[in-house]
């Protein structure tokens, strides 16, 4: 089997994460922060571990300024419905995954006022296209770092230096390049980043969070949830202090014991490593697919504007067709259809169809981008 899907999740995850993860259940299984006994000392031990060197890793000094949610989409609702009003205006991008457009579209039957920067049929967007569309009563800008379709890496550094220059915050959704390329919120001028864990980071699923940088007042943002978090009991009310505002009811703690494995990981492998290794499968397989008749490959042409992640449709076949045989013929796993990105695939053109995703990750060899094209070529040829 050749797992192409790591778009969706990394898989098989390190065996460091399971063990663990194992280890949390067998040897903290407490509940971190809501009891005395050694058993919840060690679980908070182990969750404060990760929570610091998480924040470390996206170059943040306080690890209380992160916030772990379940998933990066938790955490993108979590500002977008908390931070928002109506009669706002924001701004974002042509290439938004739904986690950020169901939340803003939602809000703007409420009164939101949206802008949506058009991006290039390839994914691409110049910081100054985002620059133009700020106006007096822009509150947000939301930027994907990377799509999720197409692999495209937007200016994000660019993009939150002039955002900044207008007192304007910045939202990035980091889901397909945290643990992929490097990430460090003040030199890249990111006011709030959100995170998943299961996928470049190498945790499991349940797994994410939000950064809060030091200049944005988390105060501004509206808790989703309320209730238990250990601290504060004797009120009635949500505590205001960083992070327990934003964590109601007992943490994640084995899958967070896992995402700080995986971290682990990645840093021993190393964020530079890593990249290059996938910008070498990347050009691989982007080369491979444009030599087969009848492929279109969508993207940048330029490989260091992308991810790993390659996108492309056969002229005269359905992609579920292509996905489907991939999988039953020949065994490689990939996904099909609109990659819950619509507005993505208004872009690039290939909506309502959408196209076959192929998303190689750290565990792929460049055999098994070479036995993909292999079955590419003899799929689309018959």
């Amino acid at each position: 089997m050749i797992y192409l899907d790591h778009a969706a999740t990394s898989w098989p995850k390190p065996p460091e994460v399971m063990e663990a993860m194992r280890r949390f259940l067998e040897c903290a299984g407490g509940n971190p922060g809501r009891s005395g006994h050694r058993l919840s000392i060690e679980a908070g031990r182990i969750v404060f571990a990760a929570r610091e060197a998480l924040a470390h890793f996206f170059g943040l000094d306080n690890p209380l300024r992160l916030i772990f949610t379940p998933n990066v989409t938790y955490a993108l609702n979590t500002v977008i419905n908390g931070y928002l009003r109506p009669g706002d205006h924001v701004v974002t991008t042509g290439m938004e995954h739904n986690a950020v457009m169901r939340p803003l579209r939602a809000l703007e039957a409420k009164g939101l006022q949206l802008t949506i920067v058009p991006c290039a049929p390839d994914g691409t967007l110049s910081a100054n296209d985002v620059v133009r569309a700020l106006r007096d009563d822009t509150r947000l800008v939301i930027v994907n770092h990377a799509s999720n379709v197409t692999g495209t890496i937007l200016p994000v550094g660019e993009i939150g230096a002039l955002a900044h220059e207008a007192g304007v915050p910045l939202l990035v959704d980091a889901a397909q390049t945290a643990g992929v390329l490097p990430i460090d919120m003040e030199a890249m001028h990111i006011d709030l980043l959100a995170f998943t864990g299961h996928k470049g980071l190498q945790g499991p699923p349940g797994t994410g969070g939000l950064l809060i940088g030091y200049g944005f007042d988390a105060g501004q943002i509206e808790p989703l949830v309320r209730g238990g978090t250990g601290s504060r009991s004797e009120l009635e009310l949500q505590p205001e202090m960083l992070p327990d505002c934003f964590e109601s009811g007992t943490p994640n703690g084995v899958g967070i014991a896992g995402l700080g494995a995986g971290l682990a990981f990645v840093q021993k492998r190393g964020v530079e490593a890593i990249r290059a290794h996938e910008l070498e499968l990347t050009r691989r397989l982007v080369e491979g697919l444009r030599a087969i008749p009848g492929v279109t490959v969508y993207g940048p042409e330029d490989l260091e504007l992308r991810t790993a992640t390659v996108s492309f449709t056969a002229k005269g076949m359905r992609v579920s067709e292509i996905g489907f045989r991939l999988d039953e013929e020949y065994e490689i796993l990939c996904r099909v259809g609109l990659h819950c990105a619509p507005a993505a695939h208004r872009t690039i053109g290939t909506y309502p169809e959408g196209t076959v995703r192929l998303a190689p990750g750290l565990y792929t060899t460049l055999a098994e981008i070479d036995e993909t094209l292999a079955a590419v070529e003899k799929v689309v040829a018959r």
